[in-house]
């Protein structure tokens, strides 16, 4: 199953969809549009950054939407307008929604209704930004990546609406076991985008930068004069060298995933039960008989199936369960080729009908499943839904799990997601599309290969856990657990995991020692808590939705209160933003999944407030969770474990949650896939408020020569370099000794050439590096500043000062905090401003250069092929030569991290000798 291939609909992955809509591109403009995402042991928390700015004589409307993933909570929500900071609060839905009816009885409100896609859900939000003033919008939202089909998937949707000066999206993976492939696809990395995607792979890490430039920006093949539109796929998996899994501990928290491979697979007895009533009618049952064609092909030789078809009547296919020879397989396929639509819709009897197949049939060493294809709600026979319900959770008894899928959206789909929750399976819409058969089919290859079933999960020093029994665990998927540490001097923690394989029973058992674990960045420290407190109010609203009474209601409570306390926006909370001193406002509500379409579903509306005049000053987002606004005199609480984030004072969770571990579910299907009907609100609002405001508006600092030199370092000898290998896991490294003049990049076809001089005090970067292009432009870059010259006027930026851009002649010079972005013909380095100590350099980063053979320079050579050899031997086109393993600071990132890497000879790895890359003067 890992190798089997299926539409993206189908997959787990994270999508960020950002797009600031301005009102004309003359009027408003988007300097600056930032996508970040950190993925830590397969938890990403993302922050999308838009500044724009109105360079309009009056005041303007400026609009944010954000497409965020359905299985993402929202944890923080910042405006900065004019260099006022506005943060938002969580708060409980009901007391939200007050402040929501207040605001429409005062006439104050305008409308957002936000469309609601396969796995999208849509946040819009605007505000009134004064005369050249300027608005930075910030959303950070959390989401645990789930693992299908043997990978996860990060999917990066970009749509700013214009082209962007600054616009980068770059991403971080850490994964201590090791990554063991990582792959960048989709529509922004084409051909013509090439360029603008680079890619670092370093045993446990990963980085991933796009950073188009703005002429790229509509020359790809989903690009057009408004700028970009597409997305960037980033799909890995790691090492599973431990059949017991992965850990980690910290601050208190344990988290355990739980993967094993190389078992056996278990045969299925799959019973399909298909809707064939009159509403099927057309390309539904062409494409349901289409996917049912290739889903009957893929069964393996030891599966039993049964088909059963229905209407108001049940018709069965055969009376008793078949193996899956191919000609039975052959004879399945002839009859679901001559399925026509008819009648009404008989649920009750038709899953009846199944379940009593498969209880007539036991085999021993097998898992049973039962999956239901339905377009509508049941109208004949017994039509009450939760009569049917009842009915099923009977008749099943807990002994194999229930699969519903919903064909569009005149399905009754809270009821086969109830009804499938109840007995250990889960609920999936299938879209009305040209895909849907793809999309049927996907989701069988999920289910296809049961590895385990039973499985228990026990901990030695653990509680609060979050659930620890599942039915079954399918090949490609994964089982993830997280809990409370009872002793924090414990010296070890023991897991054992009981389970069923097809023949008999397994048991993994390891006791691990706290202290052998890898250690947790002090930056990484507290999303073992998140992830917990995501996992725990995930099971809890998919557990609420199947209790009735008190039970209900406690697991209501303990959902709601840890929402409030890690600032997650749920089905429970909503998220209120408050500005002062202004009257309108504006509401952006989000529908929940599966209302009526023809209701405005990807539309804004605006209306005026009482005193007339355009839209603006404020929003409510009526959003089930985050913030109001702090003033600065009030001071706030942090978010726990999630630094930057700010909360109002709630009550603690709840210490206990009986039976949530006893809770069965199906690995890497059911653990936490959001309830598909629960609606998010997303209501801001700008209310008058008098009070002081947080002012994010630091002053320009100017980095002096005696900071460089006011005390030597100690001399090192050389300067460490990197050559990324897009072949191989490790790149290599070379030393170049200090105080050297290089040759970095040159084209002699466009006349262009780049020089640096390596500092001599320190060992790490360089001190100045000189570009010349043509005959008259002519840039300069050290550690006190950037000098630009086009022949007849001259620029010069400080560090540390506000950004600034200046556009000129195929030139681009933007400076930002620690770096300025460079574009030079068909050049682009971006170069980086590090501090280390007492140690101040630049180090730089070819982010776009011509692809033909002719270009110069040690930076000229972005990707290196070798073969690595038996033993520690590197060669290169036909030569060999001993290296050793090594580690190397990666400047080229803002982060510097170390990478491990291959040491060789600078002149093994540049093909040269030194003085080939060396110059008299920049």
């Amino acid at each position: 199953m890992c190798q089997a291939t299926v539409s993206v609909t189908l997959l787990g992955f994270l999508l960020i969809s950002a797009i600031a809509a301005p009102t004309k591109k003359e009027d408003v403009e988007i300097y600056r549009f930032h996508i970040n995402s950190t993925v830590t042991s397969r938890y990403a928390i993302t922050v999308i950054t838009s500044r724009v700015v109105n360079q309009h004589s009056e005041s303007k409307e400026i609009n944010f939407q954000v497409k965020i993933p359905k299985n993402a909570f929202i944890s923080k929500f910042r405006m900065t307008i004019d260099g006022k900071t506005y943060d938002g609060v969580v708060k409980e839905k009901e007391a939200a929604q007050q402040q929501y009816s207040q605001a429409v009885a005062r006439g104050e409100s305008a409308g957002v209704v936000s469309s609601v896609g396969r796995t999208l859900e849509e946040f819009k939000t605007s505000v009134t930004v004064a005369a050249n003033g300027k608005v930075t919008f910030e959303l950070t939202y959390e989401e645990l990546l789930k693992r299908r089909l043997g990978k996860y998937e990060l999917l990066i949707n970009a749509q700013p609406m214009q082209p962007v000066a600054d616009f980068k999206i770059d991403v971080y993976i850490h994964e201590d076991p090791g990554i063991s492939f990582l792959e960048v696809k989709g529509g922004l990395n084409t051909e013509e985008l090439a360029n603008a995607v680079t890619t670092t792979r370093s045993g446990k890490e990963a980085w991933v930068h796009f950073y188009p430039t703005r002429e790229q920006q509509t020359m790809c093949k989903s690009c057009t004069e408004t700028g970009l539109n597409g997305d960037l796929i980033i799909t890995y998996d790691v090492e599973r060298v431990n059949p017991n899994g992965d850990w980690k501990i910290s601050n208190g928290y344990v988290a355990h995933w739980f993967a094993p491979m190389g078992i056996q697979q278990i045969p299925k007895n799959v019973v399909f039960v298909i809707d064939r009533s009159g509403s099927m009618h057309g390309r539904k049952m062409e494409q349901t008989r289409l996917a049912m064609q290739r889903i009957l092909g893929d069964l393996a030789s030891d599966d039993n199936f049964g088909l059963i078809i229905f209407d108001s009547h049940v018709d069965v296919w055969k009376q008793e369960l078949l193996q899956a020879t191919e000609s039975n397989v052959n004879l399945a396929k002839s009859f679901v080729r001559r399925i026509e639509d008819q009648g009404a819709t008989d649920i009750n009897s038709a899953v009846l009908k199944g379940v009593e197949m498969i209880n007539r049939h036991p085999r021993e060493g097998s898992a049973s499943i039962l999956i239901l294809l339905t377009d509508g709600a049941p109208n004949s026979g017994v039509s009450n839904p939760e009569r049917i319900q009842a009915n099923v959770k009977e008749a099943i008894g807990g002994k194999f799990a229930l699969y519903c899928l919903g064909f569009g959206f005149d399905v009754n789909f809270d009821f086969l997601e109830k009804m499938a929750l109840e007995n250990g399976g889960l609920a999936r819409r299938i879209y009305e599309d040209s895909d849907a058969d793809l999309q049927l089919q996907g989701f069988y290859e999920e289910v296809a290969t049961p590895l385990l079933h039973d499985l228990q999960l026990n901990y030695e020093g653990a509680s609060n856990l979050t659930q620890t029994e599942f039915g079954l665990y399918y090949n490609g998927s994964e089982i993830v657990v997280a809990g409370e540490i009872t002793d924090n001097s414990l010296e070890s923690f023991k897991v054992e995991v009981v389970a069923f394989s097809k023949s008999k029973k397994v048991k993994y058992e390891e006791t691990v020692s706290l202290r052998d674990l890898p250690e947790v960045p002090p930056q990484h420290e507290n999303f073992t808590q998140r992830l917990w407190a995501y996992l725990t109010v995930k099971q809890l609203l998919r557990k609420e939705l199947t209790l009735k009474g008190e039970e209900k209601e406690a697991a209501k409570k303990e959902a709601l209160d840890l929402s409030l306390k890690y600032s997650f926006v749920t089905p429970l909370t909503s998220m209120v933003v408050t500005k002062p001193q202004e009257s309108d406002t504006q509401v952006a509500h989000k529908p929940k999944e599966g209302e009526e379409r023809g209701r405005c579903h990807d539309c804004l509306l605006v209306s005026q407030g009482r005193r007339g005049g355009p839209v603006g000053g404020g929003f409510h987002i009526l959003a089930h969770s985050p913030p109001v606004f702090h003033p600065a005199h009030s001071p706030p609480m942090s978010h726990p474990g999630l630094p930057g984030l700010q909360a109002m004072p709630v009550r603690p969770a709840m210490p206990v949650r009986p039976g949530l571990q006893r809770e069965r579910g199906i690995s890497g299907i059911s653990d936490y896939e959001v309830a598909e009907h629960q609606d998010y609100d997303y209501f801001f609002q700008i209310e008058p408020q008098s009070a002081d405001f947080v002012t994010m508006n630091p002053r320009p600092t100017k980095i002096s020569q005696f900071q460089m030199t006011s005390l030597p370092l100690p001399p090192a000898n050389s300067v460490r370099f990197l050559i990324s290998s897009s072949s191989q896991p490790k790149p290599l490294c070379y030393d170049i000794p200090l105080a050297s003049k290089i040759r970095l990049l040159a084209d002699p076809s466009s006349q262009f050439s780049m020089n640096g001089e390596l500092t001599l005090y320190g060992g790490k970067g360089f001190k100045q590096i000189a570009i010349h292009y043509k005959t008259n432009h002519h840039l300069t870059i050290s550690t006190s500043g950037i000098n630009y010259s086009d022949g007849q006027n001259a620029v010069n930026f400080v560090w540390g000062q506000e950004p600034t851009k200046h556009e000129a002649d195929s030139v681009s010079v933007i400076l930002r905090n620690n770096e300025v972005d460079v574009t030079i013909g068909s050049v682009r380095v971006v170069f980086l401003l590090h501090k280390e100590d007492r140690d101040v350099f630049l180090w730089p980063a070819i982010r776009q250069q011509p692809k033909h053979g002719s270009l110069q320079g040690i930076l000229a050579k972005t990707d290196v092929q070798y073969e690595k050899l038996l033993g520690s031997r590197i060669k290169i086109n036909n030569q060999e030569e001993s290296a050793s393993l090594s580690t190397a600071t990666d400047y080229r990132l803002h982060s510097a991290p170390s990478v491990e890497c291959w040491l060789v000879r600078l002149q093994f790895a540049l093909q040269g000798e030194l003085s080939d890359f060396t110059v008299s003067q920049l």
